[in-house]
């Protein structure tokens, strides 16, 4: 539906750069979603300096297509109220497991738990792409209750179907991946069989 919304958020778990290419690739989604925000926590600051040697607040401010960019304190955004998230998506990526476990128990103490708490109020979909491995039976247990109040919850572990010749395909293949979830057609991966 044009004139829906889509909130990407960023998380301190290591894989930011998939996050970092689903926002390089606006252009790709913008005829679904007319509106696209961003929210970072403070640690996602820290990992994208770590793996990628980036100023995020550097990044996002160069990035077109935005319309807003806010910090995980900024409880003043409109992204903290369900009243402007009526026709909303959203992806977390990459998803810590700190905030997998916040949402998963509705404790709300950031703008990406909050706005996550938000959009599965609404039922309206909810990405969250993690990676971590292994995974303890507590995070098995709060993936599975995320799936079961209708998020889609996907890993970041990428298909080597599609012959990758560099982190960039694999990247894109997650990528690819967040996108087939929101329903968005692109052809960053060659699909099996194709």
């Amino acid at each position: 539906m044009v004139g829906s919304s889509l909130i990407i958020a960023l998380t301190g778990a290591s894989g930011i750069s998939y996050g970092l290419r689903l926002l390089k690739k606006i252009n790709v989604f913008k005829n679904k979603y007319s509106e696209v925000y961003v929210v970072y926590t403070f640690n996602a600051v820290k990992v994208a300096l770590y793996e990628e040697g980036l100023d995020l607040l550097e990044f996002l401010k160069g990035l077109n297509g935005v319309k807003a960019v806010y910090p995980e304190n900024d409880f003043s955004s409109e992204l903290a109220s369900s009243s402007n998230l009526v026709f909303t998506d959203m992806v977390i990526v990459p998803a810590s497991m700190n905030t997998i476990a916040k949402i998963a128990n509705g404790i709300q103490d950031n703008l990406v738990t909050r706005t996550a708490s938000a959009v599965l109020r609404l039922r309206n979909k909810l990405v969250l792409v993690f990676r971590e491995t292994p995974l303890s039976s507590i995070d098995l247990f709060n993936l599975y209750r995320l799936a079961m109040a209708g998020a889609v919850v996907m890993p970041a572990s990428p298909g080597f179907y599609i012959k990758p010749k560099s982190i960039e395909d694999i990247t894109d293949f997650i990528v690819g991946k967040i996108l087939d979830a929101l329903h968005v057609e692109h052809n960053l991966y060659k699909r099996w069989g194709r």
